[in-house]
């Protein structure tokens, strides 16, 4: 896979899949609302900067609610991601439920223009994306 780190914190690494010129987060651990926000403002500066389209967006490796940055990010963030230029946004579920409840409650409070599609597996979510 042709990634470059762009980057790195202990809840959040950013890639830039510099073949299909995607951005592509990799979530750990339980992070807190704070490290939720502070990780959404790198990806909207990042996405900036590299003037991509599309997300790929991994829970597959965190746990926790985070109802505030979930609120946050639909109504707040996800306006500017996409007045940055993201249109395609694949959110690969968490396993744990805690999770895929702050997901699901992000997207529901969001009329950003964004297209979201969530998904259970990377391979999914990345064959979708090379599709749009």
């Amino acid at each position: 896979m042709a990634l470059r780190t762009l980057y790195h914190s202990p809840t959040l690494t950013i890639h830039l899949n510099y073949v299909e010129n995607w951005l592509q987060l990799d979530w750990q651990g339980s992070p807190t609302d704070a490290e939720v926000m502070e990780g959404a403002l790198k990806l909207l500066e990042l996405l900036r900067q590299e003037r991509c389209s599309k997300v790929l967006n991994d829970n597959t490796h965190i746990y926790g609610l985070w109802a505030e940055a979930a609120r946050w990010g639909g109504e707040v963030f996800f306006p500017q991601l996409y007045e940055a230029g993201c249109r395609y946004f694949a959110w690969i579920h968490s396993p744990e439920r805690y999770s895929q409840l702050s997901a699901e409650l992000a997207v529901q409070h969001t009329s950003a223009g964004i297209l979201f599609l969530t998904f259970n597996s990377p391979a999914s979510a990345g064959e979708w994306l090379k599709r749009v």
